[in-house]
Formats: C-alpha cells, sequence, structure tokens
C-alpha cells in the first residue's frame, strides 16, 4: 500500500522507486483522457515528489509543452533554482532531444524511463544526449521497463487511428 500525505504541496511516498514509476504513469493517464499524448513526469528530491507534470502540448498548442519541460519548471520554482542537482526524475517515456537537453541544463541527477522511444528518443534510442563527453555533462538514466507506459502510449495511438 502507497501512503500519500499532502504537506505543503509535496508528496511523501514510502515505498520504492516503483511507486514513483506509479506516480508518473498517473499524469500519462490524465494526459490520455485530455487527449495528449500520454506521457507523464514525476521529480522527486530527497524521496519526496517535488513536482508532476503531463503533456499540454495540443491543450496550449505550443510545441515545447512537452511533460519533462512543464515539470522542471515546476521544480525550479519549488526549489527556487533552475539548479536541480540531487533531483531525480521519472518520466514514462523517452526524452526527445528538446527534452533531454533541458534535463541537462537543469542538472537533472537520474533519469528513470519508463519506455523506449524509436522514433525520437534520446537516451539511446535514436541519440544518446545522456553519455555525451562533448556536452560536459551526465545523467545517469535507469532503463526500468514498465509495460504500462507502452500500453498507454499504444492505447492512445490506436485510439486515434480508429
Amino acid at each position: 500500500m502507497i501512503r500519500l500525505l499532502l504537506i505543503y504541496d509535496y508528496f511523501y511516498i514510502e515505498e520504492n522507486n516503483m511507486c514513483f514509476m506509479d506516480e508518473a504513469l498517473k499524469e500519462a493517464y490524465v494526459a490520455f483522457e485530455e487527449g495528449e499524448v500520454p506521457v507523464g513526469v514525476v521529480i522527486v528530491k530527497d524521496n519526496k515528489i517535488i513536482a508532476r507534470a503531463h503533456n499540454l502540448k495540443e491543450k496550449m498548442m505550443d510545441v515545447t509543452k512537452h511533460a519533462e519541460i512543464i515539470a522542471i519548471q515546476k521544480a525550479s520554482k519549488v526549489l527556487k533554482n533552475w539548479r536541480l542537482n540531487g533531483c531525480e526524475m521519472y518520466v514514462t517515456l523517452e526524452p526527445c532531444i528538446m527534452c533531454m537537453g533541458a534535463i541537462i541544463q537543469s542538472r537533472v541527477s537520474k533519469l528513470h524511463i519508463g519506455t523506449f522511444n524509436k522514433d525520437m528518443g534520446a537516451c539511446g534510442s535514436v541519440i544518446n544526449l545522456s553519455n555525451n563527453r562533448s556536452l560536459n555533462s551526465f545523467v545517469g538514466i535507469d532503463w526500468c521497463y514498465d509495460e504500462r507506459c507502452s500500453e498507454v502510449l499504444n492505447d492512445f495511438f490506436n485510439n486515434k487511428r480508429k
């Protein structure tokens, strides 16, 4: 059982990393219901969720409104700092080049990825920006493949094609 306590907009979750991916999946399901590509993100610092987001590209008519970018903006406000050192991001889909650039720039320490992005993945599926010495930055990657992350995307695109 997951225990959630809402205290000053922080969610304290007492479980392992999979619970954080569960929380990212909740955001992906919200995106699905809103007609957005179902990608969800949570950012964790000191074992507490400090930001959560899902895609809003269609709703906001803005190509930069990917879940990762929105979550980084929220986390930066919470920490009052653009540097997210010591933060870990849990994302349901491997980030694209734009999002990976923002993750690198924001100094996220570790990235937990739910499923591969065979078309635009920037953590190894198409290109690897996470381990590129030329960028003078390193983001630890945890490929914690979760079938549910793939399923929600497949369901979304199958419904779109009907």
